[in-house]
């Protein structure tokens, strides 16, 4: 655990960072915000806010992390999992009053970081749960043609070895695809099956920083941001759907050259989140000798 206090920053350097976040952040979401003041839909990145349901101005929000005091900061001790500093007027991030209202929460965060952090990468699944969520289907959740039309997509899925190890995508399984599956999944069993390789576990980390709010730092929350939306696109470009009205070139899994980018690209990300995965827990918890129960 952390001491009460880590470290505490003035006022006038966390005003400076506080500044240098919202500008990243704006920079991050300006594409989005454009959008959204057209009422306008984005089949990839919406996904980011609407799936993920934190908004544009909660990713501005600046923290500076568990047990880093703000000094000369009474306008947050309002502030949600904020308690006071060692200074007057200082406030700083709890992570036990976290821990307190939030128990469960706490525990399963850290069960999946931890957990996920300690198991190999698996690189086989090749994105096919994207075409297992078509699969023999009339319609789908994307309104989009197909890009290999509905047989051609049922074809690639009857012909590969589905290994969803995500229960968050296995769930968006049609009924035909869903015994395809090498392994049955459910959400009680999540913590055994997640793993690093994983795409939607990469672009978790982002959920779970949004979760522990003012506990991580706000580099880190958008780190985790950029990571999503970096897999989101990979995502997209080796899921059916044929996306180029959006300008997005699809990488063809069905293909032993589209099988290769897709892992190389993969192992990338992989790398990515393990080192973010590492620093969240960090940044929580401090030396890492608590465990969730």
């Amino acid at each position: 655990m952390h001491t009460l206090i880590e470290r505490a920053l003035p006022r006038e350097e966390w005003l400076t960072r506080e500044q240098a976040h919202h500008e990243r952040a704006d920079a991050l979401t300006a594409a989005h915000r454009e959008r959204s003041s057209r009422s306008e839909k984005h089949p990839v990145w919406d996904f980011l806010f609407t799936y993920y349901s934190y908004k544009p101005a909660q990713l501005r929000r600046w923290h500076p992390g568990a047990d880093v005091e703000l000094q000369d900061a009474p306008e947050r001790l309002s502030w949600r999992w904020y308690s006071p500093g060692e200074t007057e007027g200082g406030v700083v991030p709890d992570p036990r009053s976290f821990a307190q209202e939030k128990a469960d929460l706490a525990a399963l965060v850290e069960r999946m970081l931890r957990r996920t952090a300690s198991r190999p990468g698996q690189f086989g699944c090749f994105g096919l749960h994207e075409w297992a969520m078509v699969y023999q289907a009339d319609e789908h959740r994307h309104a989009v043609p197909l890009r290999l039309g509905r047989a051609g997509t049922d074809a690639v899925v009857e012909s590969h070895d589905l290994r969803c190890t995500h229960f968050d995508a296995f769930r968006f399984f049609t009924p035909e695809a869903v015994p395809r599956n090498r392994t049955p999944l459910s959400r009680e069993d999540q913590p055994l099956f997640e793993q690093p390789g994983c795409l939607h576990a990469g672009m978790d980390l982002y959920k779970w920083a949004t979760k522990l709010g003012p506990l991580i730092p706000g580099e880190l929350l958008l780190d985790s941001f950029e990571l999503a939306r970096d897999i989101r696109l990979l995502d997209m470009e080796a899921a059916p759907y044929d996306l180029s009205a959006w300008d997005v070139t699809p990488v063809r899994i069905e293909t032993p050259e589209g099988k290769a980018e897709y892992v190389r690209r993969q192992r990338v990300f992989a790398e990515r989140g393990t080192a973010l995965r590492r620093a969240l827990l960090d940044a929580w918890l401090g030396d890492g000798t608590r465990e969730a129960a």
